[in-house]
């Protein structure tokens, strides 16, 4: 049954304490938790394999996410009922959402374990950006995408705003890290993966030319630099998407989507 609290000192809230300063956030969560933060995130969290340990909610949002996923006692984690004003000074920030839930982590799996299951993967490059990877891993569940696979350098994929943004997506996606870096790319080819590397060069083929292999490993790099010189040398092929003339480039999350929709056609 749900439970009543009245006080954002309630020590059954640590989880959500100060989610908008990272230092707090990083001795609280480490690699044991992370935290959902909307409805339909909560939503893609109760339809995901990682427990949940507790949920945090105004009165409002306790009934959208009871209509979403139906009894909040079947969630088997404790549910915690509190005013928008106890909500708002447990995280630090207005919540306007007004749901948080926290879940354990997962160990992420092997590069080589999401290579044998995967034919169409998503590898990323030095994107430090949760929001992009937030963006990109929402388009890789629409559009066929198997799996991530970061390198060492890449942003958290279970921070706050990356579950966010994915609307709870990446919490359907294998990832895994990629390491060492860029060898890890040597290991994606070795299994019959075709590397792709996305790039606005005019001098790369034309996305719409290509037919998509068995199995495509889509490369792509951070919001400004893009791919390194390394990773473009050691790409089976430089992708680019057709541009207007005089326009530099895509943000990188509208291009994977882009990317993923023209493998998925």
């Amino acid at each position: 049954m749900p439970i009543t609290v009245t006080s954002a000192d309630d020590a059954r809230l640590a989880d959500f304490v100060d989610l908008r300063d990272p230092v707090a956030r990083k001795r609280r969560e480490r690699d044991e938790l992370f935290v959902a933060e909307g409805v339909t995130a909560i939503e893609r969290l109760v339809a995901a394999p990682h427990r949940i340990r507790s949920v945090l909610v105004t009165p409002s949002a306790a009934a959208r996410l009871a209509a979403r996923v139906g009894d909040l006692d079947a969630l088997g984690a404790p549910v915690y009922i509190a005013s928008g004003a106890v909500l708002r000074a447990t995280v630090g920030f207005d919540l306007h959402r007004g749901a948080v839930a926290a879940a354990d982590r997962r160990p992420l799996p092997s590069l080589a374990d999401v290579l044998r299951e995967s034919h169409r993967i998503a590898v990323l490059e030095g994107l430090n950006d949760a929001e992009n990877l937030g963006a990109i891993s929402r388009s890789a569940r629409a559009l066929g995408i198997d799996a991530l696979v970061l390198d060492p350098t890449c942003t958290d994929p279970y921070s706050r705003r990356t579950v966010r943004v994915s609307m709870g997506e990446v919490l359907h996606l294998p990832v895994a890290r990629a390491a060492p870096w860029p060898a890890a790319l040597d290991e994606v080819a070795a299994v019959g993966f075709e590397r792709w590397a996305l790039t606005p060069d005019p001098s790369a083929t034309a996305l719409g030319d290509l037919a998509p292999p068995p199995r495509v490993a889509v490369l792509l790099g951070a919001e400004g630099p893009g791919l390194s010189g390394t990773a473009l040398a050691v790409a089976d092929r430089r992708v680019r998407i057709p541009m207007r003339p005089g326009v530099d480039s895509l943000n990188v999350g509208h291009a994977a989507a882009i990317a993923f929709a023209a493998l998925h056609r």
